[in-house]
């Protein structure tokens, strides 16, 4: 710390009122608090001592880089002659996660101020990639300096290496290294022509919030490379909670500043933002199983389980469809009893249970049921069940009065209103449905009681349009009501994939 306030002293000719030692963050840097004495400039700055030359040499350079295009970055104030100490200027305490606190407390349910500096920050991203490579010399960045499939193998074994092997899980290796090489050949085939920047971890912990605006930090890890993989590392960060709706508007957001700085397909970059949303998860799972499960770090460790949750998710939507033994580890990983979390009301009952209650032990997990619900045809079979549990229950919906005869309702689905009034008038499906309730409820509620986490319901009619998309939506809605578990509804043959959350 003496030798922060010799080079302290040196910048500013005169030694610091204050120091004070900051809270240690993801990193092991150390960061300082210096502030001067009454009349002395100037007021603050943050004092670092790093723990690698390579990284303080390359964000030193990039600051400074980075300033001279304008950007909003600290600015390097001071650097010790054996540069493993520099001293930039301080942005506050507030960080843009502290100020998104409120939202992510309310299971992502921002409020009009937080999503105004979501929109204000994701705007800004374009121009540090882009404006920020102008001139950029790559060779002063960290190896691999460029993004590329090798690059991207680096991180897949990370997670492989870091979190899949602390599992036990069974895995066949060439199989698995198969996919993982088909992925990284497709995230590197994003890049685009031009030199772009790729922070690298973009997420709300390094934006600081100076006056109400952002500025970044945290940038030297960064390479040249896509654009994609920071559009997904900021808005997939587990712990936040984004809903789907104000994911796409931020994405929107983010199109519009980008399309004021290059000319490129907005299409075809939405449809490569899914890849890397996998491939930034997977690397964030590589993390924290090192920072959490090898360092005994607590943030990454509770971060865990709702890293897994935005996984399963992405699983039932198809993002890892194309790697399918990739997708089989990942869903036998996801379906691992230690990674199901529990529910709030168990966790009260926990608490209030007293730390002496056996249920009580940190190394007891309640399971959590999720059902699969589907609506399909028969004409193009039976929905398989990927969960690996041999499916569940297929009820034939076919004995029912069908609406599809009749020429109003050709067009419309179970969904839409008139066929809704044509089966509940009809009353048939209502009799049919009242029955597989009984059934549904009495099996959910057995599979709670022995900690079963699938279960699989499925609704056939002739077309899957109308009888089937009825029943499957119905049920699906009443077991997310009754029983407060997360639902994942799949109207095959609609291209219609929902959840129903669970009242956790």
């Amino acid at each position: 710390m003496q030798q922060l306030q010799t080079l302290y002293k040196a910048t500013f000719g005169h030694a610091p009122l204050k120091v004070e030692t900051l809270a240690k963050a993801g990193s092991n840097r150390q960061y300082v608090r210096m502030t001067a004495p009454e009349g002395k400039v100037p007021g603050s700055v943050i004092g670092v001592v790093g723990t690698a030359i390579e990284e303080n040499r390359t964000f030193i350079y990039l600051s400074r880089h980075f300033r001279e295009q304008g950007l909003p970055v600290p600015e390097i104030l001071g650097v010790s002659d054996d540069g493993m100490r520099y001293l930039q200027t301080d942005l506050g305490c507030r960080s843009l996660y502290d100020a998104l606190a409120q939202g992510r407390s309310h299971e992502g349910q921002y409020d009009d101020a937080e999503v105004a500096l979501l929109r204000t920050t994701i705007r800004l991203l374009p121009r540090i990639q882009v404006e920020g490579a102008r001139g950029m010399d790559p060779s002063r960045l960290l190896p691999p300096e460029r993004f590329s499939a090798r690059a991207a193998m680096f991180d897949l074994n990370y997670f492989k290496y870091c979190f899949l092997r602390t599992t036990d899980l069974p895995v066949d290796e060439v199989r698995l290294e198969d996919d993982f090489h088909a992925l990284a050949e497709d995230l590197a085939a994003c890049a685009p022509q031009q030199s772009t920047f790729l922070y690298r971890d973009f997420q709300a912990r390094n934006v600081m919030l100076c006056d109400g605006k952002p500025f970044f930090i945290d940038f030297q890890g960064g390479q040249e490379g896509p654009l994609q993989y920071d559009v997904a590392s900021f808005l997939w960060q587990a712990s936040a909670r984004y809903p789907q709706r104000l994911r796409e508007m931020l994405i929107d957001e983010y199109i519009q500043a980008l399309a004021g700085l290059i000319s490129f397909d907005p299409e075809a970059f939405r449809s490569n933002l899914q890849r890397f949303v996998l491939f930034r998860l997977l690397q964030v799972l590589g993390a924290y199983g090192l920072r959490g499960y090898f360092e005994r770090k607590k943030y990454f460790i509770d971060s865990i389980p709702h890293a897994l949750s935005s996984l399963r998710r992405m699983l039932f939507e198809g993002i890892a469809d194309p790697y399918p033994y990739l997708k089989d580890t990942l869903q036998r990983l996801t379906d691992l009893p230690r990674f199901n979390i529990p529910s709030a009301a168990e966790t009260r009952h926990l608490a209030e249970a007293g730390a002496d209650h056996p249920a009580a032990s940190e190394d007891v997990v309640r399971p959590r049921l999720v059902v699969r619900v589907f609506s399909f045809s028969y004409k193009k079979g039976i929905p398989a069940d990927d969960s690996g549990n041999g499916g569940g229950y297929v009820f034939d919906c076919r004995s029912t009065h069908n609406p599809g005869r009749y020429e109003p309702y050709k067009m419309l689905t179970g969904l839409d209103a008139p066929v809704v009034r044509f089966l509940e008038e009809d009353g048939e499906i209502l009799t049919f449905l009242d029955s597989v309730y009984h059934l549904a409820d009495a099996h959910c509620k057995r599979y709670m009681e022995r900690g079963f986490t699938h279960l699989m319901f499925a609704f056939g009619c002739t077309g899957g349009q109308h009888r089937s998309v009825y029943c499957a939506e119905h049920l699906a809605q009443h077991l997310n009501e009754r029983f407060g578990i997360e639902v994942l509804l799949t109207h095959r043959e609609q291209h219609i994939h929902r959840i129903l959350k669970s009242r956790d």
